[in-house]
Formats: structure tokens, sequence, C-alpha cells
């Protein structure tokens, strides 16, 4: 399998995927009726860029369905016990089901996901089709398996969902992002008509579908109208509790960090495309998606409830253990190699040492202004709030070995919410808007101090900076 556009991945120059939406698993969806005739009830073929953001349970983002008597359906997803892609298709008296042998267990990165359909085919095998980053996937068949010869089904008459199972309980909402979606009527699909595999580092990257000729049904949705993210060729989509701040820059050619669902404790949910962040009361703790070793970075973070002494917001090394607090001692504990301020007069908790309290309170709406300097001589970490200096500190251990990331740590006193701007989706209201020097990010305050500029954790700048 070639590489995907990972979290830290160098993209190289090329087309460019301006947006995303984001889906938040639990209420959103997009949904049109009936396109109308179909150029073919047999062929067609269905192209996504997907960034999931959750595991463990059964997700459905594209879903035809006769919504009156449910007699036909054709659905892709990710099943949550086995975190493999899946079709599954019903046509009123069998079902034909797909999965792959792969699993689809990174919530850091986009995945190109092709699938093609054309029952004419003589042999079973090519009748559907799933092409992963470009290469064609090994499939274990489920149910009936592949259809049969000539097999029909109408999906022009059908209302299509995206972001959840049409009629179902549960309804298997889909939590994560999707971009450049492709609905091709009557025609199956290359993966030389969506990508191509980059010369240099062999990613498999989006090329301009724009162009594509889509037949009656079919359609093209790019997610570019923040006041219409449901524009699409012929029916529009409606939206359900999606709106503009579901609009997102963080694409399959340009990946922000996220918060870390890979290396997040119990007790912490990660919500809004993995940019929000709710505690049940327990310690835990959780990371960013990106390593960082040079570089100047900034990124946002806002309490959305007041507490008394956590959370602790910061960085963090990205191979550091879980932290927690030590037998017999007290909170923090295990923050070796990390830096971070948390609660009333803004503690701060340097390379394993609690330096005390600093003077300035960290509570609920307040904006905490996080910039990070692994490229000067001297490597300090910066807090600001709302827009104000309050703190800094220098980095006494850092290097290619100690690659850091943003990180967060509730120590069990009190359920938290927390909410973070890493400038792809931001995770609170923005009222401003500031983008860093290359463009980047939408941020409430300024990236920049004074003459120094501090950058947006996505991997275009990181192919510049880091």
């Amino acid at each position: 399998m070639p590489s995907i556009l990972g979290a830290n991945e160098i993209k190289a120059t090329g087309y460019d995927v301006d947006n995303s939406i984001r889906f938040n698993g639990s209420n959103s969806v997009m949904q049109r009726n009936a396109a109308g005739t179909p150029s073919s009830t047999k062929i067609w073929s269905i192209s996504a860029w997907v960034k999931r953001c959750s595991l463990g349970s059964n997700q459905v983002y594209w879903m035809h369905q006769n919504a009156s008597s449910h007699s036909a359906k054709f659905q892709l997803g990710f099943n949550g016990s086995t975190d493999t892609f899946r079709i599954e298709t019903y046509d009123g008296s069998s079902e034909y089901n797909l999965s792959t042998d792969m699993k689809f267990k990174d919530t850091n990165a986009w995945y190109s996901i092709l699938v093609n359909v054309d029952s004419t085919q003589g042999t079973e095998a090519n009748r559907y089709k799933i092409f992963v980053n470009g290469i064609q996937a090994a499939v274990t068949e489920q149910g009936s398996g592949f259809p049969a010869e000539d097999w029909t089904l109408d999906l022009g008459s059908q209302k299509i969902a995206l972001g959840r199972y049409q009629a179902a309980s549960p309804s298997m909402y889909y939590d994560g992002y999707l971009a450049e979606v492709v609905y091709a009527d009557g025609q199956t699909l290359a993966p030389t008509d969506i990508g191509e595999f980059d010369e240099n580092s062999g990613i498999f990257k989006p090329i301009d579908v724009s162009e594509l000729t889509l037949g009656n049904a079919g359609f093209y949705i790019n997610f570019a109208d923040s006041s219409d993210l449901g524009a699409a060729t012929g029916n529009d989509f409606a939206l359900t509790n999606l709106d503009a701040t579901d609009q997102s820059t963080d694409t399959c050619t340009n990946n922000f960090m996220t918060l870390n669902r890979l290396s997040t404790d119990t007790g912490v949910t990660l919500t809004e495309g993995n940019v929000e962040s709710d505690y049940d009361g327990s310690v835990g703790n959780a990371k960013g998606s990106i390593g960082l070793t040079r570089g100047r970075w900034y990124w946002e973070i806002k309490l959305t409830n007041a507490v008394s002494g956590y959370p602790m917001v910061g960085i963090g090394s990205m191979n550091q253990t879980a932290m927690q607090k030590p037998t017999g001692g007290s909170y923090p504990g295990g923050f070796t190699d990390s830096y971070g301020v948390y609660g009333s007069n803004l503690r701060l908790y340097a390379n394993g040492t609690n330096e005390g309290n600093k003077g300035d309170d960290y509570g609920s709406g307040d904006i905490i202004g996080i910039y990070l300097d692994l490229e000067s001589s001297t490597k300090t970490i910066k807090w600001y709030k709302d827009g104000s200096s309050i703190l800094s500190d220098d980095i006494v251990n850092t290097g290619d070995d100690y690659p850091y990331t943003c990180m967060e740590y509730n120590g069990g006193e009190g359920a938290v919410n927390v909410q973070y701007n890493f400038g792809g989706t931001p995770g609170f209201a923005i009222s401003s808007g500031n983008a860093d020097g290359n463009g980047y990010g939408n941020f409430e305050f300024s990236p920049d101090i004074s003459s120094t500029k501090y950058y947006a954790v996505c991997t275009k700048n990181i192919a510049e900076f880091g």
C-alpha cells in the first residue's frame, strides 16, 4: 500500500483541495431527494477523501436508500468491531456485502476511497471493486457477497444521505471529515481519474475532478461555499446540524493537527472532529496528532467551564508515557519533558518541576494562545491569555529524539470541557479571523509576536519549517 497523507507526511506541490466538511458523529447529516432517472442501474462509482475521527462504532458516510419502504439500499462506511471499510447493499430480497481486509485505524490521516459497481461484468469479483489510496483493496465476501450478473439497483430514484444511515436505529452517524465527494452515474472511474502518485514521495494525491462527466444522477461536492455547504450538481443537499463552522481547511492536501484519539486516555471523549475534549472527572490526558522538532508554531485553547486546579495545557513529548498521579504523591505527576500551565494563578509545571503560581487566572471562557519556538537557540513556550502575554518558559530538553506536540491533562478534579483551534477547524466560534504568514489557519488572535512569525501546525507548513 502506497503512502497516504498522514499526520506528519510532507505534501508535494500540485492540485490543492481547499475545503472539507466535518460531521460530528451524533446528529449531523446532509441529504437530498431523488435525482431522477439514472444513466444506469448497473454501473456507478463513488469517490471521497475520508478522515475518520473515532473508532469502535459502526459508521456510515454514504447512504442511498428507498426511504418509504426501505426495500433497497447502498451504503458505505466502517465496521466498528473490525475497523474495516464495508459496502452493504440490499435490493429487496438479497444482501450483497463486502469488507476490506485492511483496517482503517489511523484517525489522523486522510484516505482516498473509490468504489466501483459494474454488474455487467462476467467475472463476479469485477462487479464490486474498492480502491484505497489508488490501489485495489483485497476484500472478504459477507452475506451473498458479489451481486449476480446484470443485477440492478435504481439509485436515481432514492434519497441520498451523507453522514449517517438514513432510516435505521441506531443511525450510525459518521464521525469525521469528507472532501472531494464524487458520484459518477453510468460509469466506473479509475484511480487515475481522481488522483495520482507523487513522483517523489509515492503519496497518492488528488487531482482536479471538476470536469468529470458524472451522468444524469451524478454530482460533485467540494464544500467550498460556507453559506451553502450542500451545493452540488443537480439538487443541493439539505443540512441538519451542519453550518459554516463545519467547513474546514483540514483536507487531503493540507492535513492539520487535531487531538490524537490513538493516544488519548480512557475517560477523555474527543468530539467535533477531534478538536474538543470532555473529561468525565477522572485522571487522563490527550495529545496532538503531529510531532514537532523545529520551527515556530501557534494554536489556541478555550476552557468552557471553570475549575480550581486543572486542566493543564501546553506541550509534551510524543514518546511520553501516560501522565498519572504518583502513588502517595500530589497532582500533577509524571510530567517529565512537558511544559504546561493550569488552574487559578496559572501554576507552571515545567519538565517535572512545579514552579508555583504565576499570578494570573485561567478560567471559563478564556482563550489561551500557545507560541512554541523550537527554532531559536533558546527554545521557548509562551502562553497568552485573550491576546496578552502572561507567561513564558525555556525548554531545556528537546531535539529530534523528543518531538513535542500539544498536550492537555486533567487531574481528576471534576468534569472539564476544552476546545482547541489548530487553524483547520476551530473548535470554538471565531469573531476576528487571523491567518498565519502563509495564509493558513483561522485564529482569534494573531499567530505573530511583533516581527516573529509563528505558524499553524499543518503539513504544508511542516514541509517548509518542520
